[in-house]
């Protein structure tokens, strides 16, 4: 089951991306004091009482504004309320309750989701207590008044926040089952790719980006294996959406990943890879998730002995940090290679779960010490003692050295290429745990 998305919404000014640094203890955000300064959305990760949640930042709703950007930031932030399961109201003490609140408040109440009225800005609870109670007017409940500048009274706040997810239904999912999200920008072709696989047209296709509105899953059983093909939306196809705004549209894509075990990154042949193919290849690769590259609508392109190269090594280039990826050129719409797909997702489906025992692993680990020497630094040496995995999806080991300060990366690569040499770990990421005897990891 994938994580709950937690969405801040206010008006712009009060405060929004101050709480969301707080929360996701840096500052990812841009923080200002000019109204509209947040206009992408931006997502973290965030754990209390042993739940965790991805949070969105949104740029603030100015609900009667005619100015384009505000009225875009205004589209990203409906699009948040649309796939959040808890919203978090913020608005200002300070200000008290304005008129935008009020229509706010009235678009919130309409989307039926659970809302947790913050005032942000109260440093002082005695002082703005009668503050406080003015929100009783936007008729959301209880207020909770916080400080996200002093971070006062933030737990109170998350409490009521993770109330909301025991009500979330749980989705049993098939565990034998191999879970693929199928992941790209509005119209690469991933509804046109599932159609394909299931031979009928489950999935509606359509030149219009933006057709498919939710995450939609679909079972198939090849060579014996079970598959469920998550098929996710690109944009949403809504008046205010304009096409740029397909940067906003991920929040489904960052469910769908959560949820898969195998993640399919589609990039158009005609387009080649985008700075956005970048973004959303990234989110699988920080989720740790088994990664394949596939190059769609390659039917469509002129081509000479030379073009599968030029292609191959833009895309390695330019997803430099997923070289472990496996990259594979198909057409969705003809069939071409989708049939082979299916061998590479099991195989890197095993790789996720694949352990290593550590006499084994430190065979190869001493063998790489032996010739590749570990740095040293000022005449102090690292050694690295042993190492041991610790678990799977991805596959994550804990290297026990004796200072963490001198594992330089390039030698924790070098380690990786090894292992990688050794055991195969294609397609999938490999994360290391450094930590030295005794003392804290890294």
């Amino acid at each position: 089951m994938s994580k709950p998305i937690v969405a801040i919404i206010g008006r712009p000014n009060v405060g929004k991306s101050t709480l969301f640094n707080k929360l996701a203890k840096s500052r990812i955000s841009i923080v200002d004091d000019t109204p509209g300064v947040t206009r992408d959305r931006i997502y973290a990760d965030v754990e209390w009482l042993n739940y965790n949640f991805t949070m969105i930042d949104t740029g603030g709703i100015e609900p009667e504004s005619s100015d384009y950007m505000l009225e875009q930031m205004r589209a990203q932030a409906e699009v948040a309320i649309d796939d959040a399961d808890v919203i978090m109201f913020l608005v200002d003490v300070k200000t008290g309750v304005l008129d935008s609140d009020m229509h706010i408040a009235n678009m919130l109440r309409k989307s039926h989701k659970p809302v947790v009225l913050v005032v942000n800005k109260v440093d002082d609870l005695v002082k703005y207590q009668m503050g406080i109670y003015e929100f009783y007017n936007l008729g959301l409940g209880d207020p909770i008044g916080i400080s996200a500048e002093q971070m006062l009274n933030l737990g109170d706040m998350l409490d009521e926040i993770v109330a909301h997810f025991k009500d979330r239904t749980n989705i049993e999912e098939d565990e034998d089952a191999i879970k693929v999200a199928i992941i790209g920008k509005p119209n690469v072709g991933k509804s046109s790719l599932v159609n394909k696989v299931l031979g009928e047209e489950r999935v509606i296709v359509s030149d219009i980006a933006g057709t498919t509105r939710d995450s939609i899953d679909s079972d198939i059983i090849i060579d014996g294996q079970k598959y469920t093909l998550i098929d996710t939306a690109g944009i949403r196809k809504r008046k205010k959406v304009k096409e740029h705004l397909e940067k906003y549209s991920v929040i489904r894509t960052i469910s769908s990943v959560d949820r898969a075990d195998v993640v399919l990154i589609l990039i158009d042949a005609n387009e080649g890879i985008t700075e956005q193919d970048t973004k959303i290849a990234g989110m699988a690769h920080e989720a740790g998730k088994g990664c394949i590259v596939a190059v769609n609508k390659w039917d469509s392109i002129e081509k000479n002995d030379k073009t599968m190269n030029e292609y191959t090594k833009d895309i390695t280039n330019t997803l430099a940090y997923m070289r472990y990826a496996p990259l594979t050129f198909i057409s969705a719409l003809t069939g071409q290679r989708v049939p082979k797909l299916f061998g590479t997702i099991k195989m890197v489906s095993e790789n996720q779960s694949l352990r290593i025992s550590t006499g084994v692993l430190n065979d190869v680990l001493y063998e790489a010490m032996a010739l590749n020497q570990p740095p040293s630094d000022k005449g102090k040496a690292l050694r690295i003692f042993y190492m041991t995995q610790v678990s799977i999806k991805p596959p994550t080991f804990i290297l026990f050295v004796n200072d963490k300060e001198l594992m330089h990366f390039s030698y924790q690569r070098y380690i990786e290429n090894q292992m990688r040499e050794a055991f195969g770990f294609k397609g999938t990421p490999i994360h290391f745990i450094i930590r030295e005897k005794g003392g804290r990891d890294v």
